[in-house]
């Protein structure tokens, strides 16, 4: 048990906030669709492993080949409406995933995308807690029972786009169920991260980072886990596969000794990092492959045509 009692107020309204922050996101509306960007898509939806209700998009491609993809805590499939209040006292400008999507059916890719649990439109579990990961590495695993047991997607060659939250869900899903992802050729993963690098960030900048042991203590008692447990470093050497990670190298929220040290864990044979430069928004590296789709294309080119 931490005593906070000779915190002051101030700086306890602080800690308690962020800790809220950290494991309770507030849901972002979907605002747009594939068919804004001229995409013919399907509505889906299939259960995670633990039974919570995953709301998909599914955009055809006349091709052999799949790209499953998830996405960052506190977005969704479309993305995040930084533009809009209140989301934008978090960041304050529109990430869109959906050039991404369309980036990939024009270069002849499938792409099924699904919120995950807590977010956009599927269903709320575990009290609306998020795990960044350590519990929803439950809705990667279902969203590959779900390909695996449909007629036509368990056919076509499998790649995972999976960033931030969803990366560090797909690491944990991996480590946990390898039998499951034999089929997956590689791995695309912008921006996996350590909540204890990044939420020690958010208290620098708010003058509480002489209590992170307090944060911890005040996430369990919203009911999360701690900065301490939601970390990719932990699930990364179990990768096997090839695997592609970014991260903004003067992000604001984290620290290039953090992202290295991710890649340096990571267990696969074939991999590859990429800086994001001339940013310290960590935001804008969810918008960077909407605008820059080389990198992301040859990567998954060279895995899996």
């Amino acid at each position: 048990m931490v005593d906070t009692s000779a915190i002051p107020a101030d700086k306890l309204e602080i800690i308690r906030g962020l800790a809220e922050f950290a494991v309770r996101p507030r849901r972002a509306p979907i605002l747009k669709t594939p068919a804004d960007y001229d995409l013919e898509y399907e509505d889906l939806f299939f259960p995670s492993a633990d039974g919570t209700p995953l709301e998909a998009w599914f955009i055809p491609a006349d091709s052999d080949r799949l790209v499953v993809m998830n996405h960052p805590m506190m977005m969704n499939r479309y993305g995040f409406p930084g533009h809009l209040d209140p989301w934008s006292d978090v960041s304050d400008f529109e990430v869109d995933f959906i050039p991404i999507k369309k980036h990939l059916h024009e270069a002849g890719y499938n792409v099924l995308t699904y919120d995950l649990r807590n977010h956009g439109e599927s269903g709320a579990a575990n009290g609306g807690v998020c795990g960044v990961g350590r519990y929803e590495w439950r809705d990667c695993v279902g969203a590959q029972n779900f390909v695996d047991s449909h007629p036509r997607l368990s056919k076509m060659k499998l790649g995972l786009y999976s960033q931030c939250t969803g990366g560090n869900a797909q690491y944990e899903a991996i480590a946990r169920h390898p039998e499951l992802f034999e089929n997956a050729l590689c791995l695309f993963a912008p921006l996996t991260l350590s909540m204890a690098s990044t939420m020690r960030k958010f208290a620098e900048l708010q003058g509480v980072e002489d209590y992170m042991d307090e944060m911890e203590f005040e996430e369990r008692r919203f009911g999360g886990f701690t900065n301490t447990e939601m970390r990719a470093q932990l699930f990364a050497p179990y990768l096997r596969l090839p695997v592609f990670m970014t991260q903004v190298k003067e992000d604001a929220w984290s620290t290039e000794e953090d992202h290295k040290e991710i890649f340096d864990l990571a267990g696969s044979e074939e991999k590859e990092f990429f800086w994001i430069e001339g940013t310290t928004r960590r935001f804008d590296g969810y918008n960077y492959y909407g605008e820059n789709p080389e990198r992301m294309l040859a990567f998954f080119d060279r895995y899996m045509k």
